[in-house]
């Protein structure tokens, strides 16, 4: 029996929870676009967020599939 880091259901939490913060990013970041006043930026950098919550969710999906394939 090979050693695994994780068993799926938990890669499958951390993709779903990546997930939800990969859309409130994306929500967010379209709103500073979309802002009434151009010089009220805001201090959070929602694309940088984006991104990295959208890679997370990637790997760790991929990961939950290939141990719920293999079971």
């Amino acid at each position: 029996m090979p050693t695994v880091l994780f068993e799926w259901e938990t890669a499958r939490w951390i993709a779903a929870v990546a997930a939800a913060v990969t859309l409130a990013a994306w929500f967010a970041d379209r709103r500073r676009m979309r802002r009434r006043d151009p010089d009220a930026v805001g201090w959070m950098p929602w694309t940088s967020v984006f991104f990295l919550a959208l890679m997370l969710a990637c790997v760790f999906g991929a990961l939950a599939f290939q141990g719920w394939v293999r079971g």
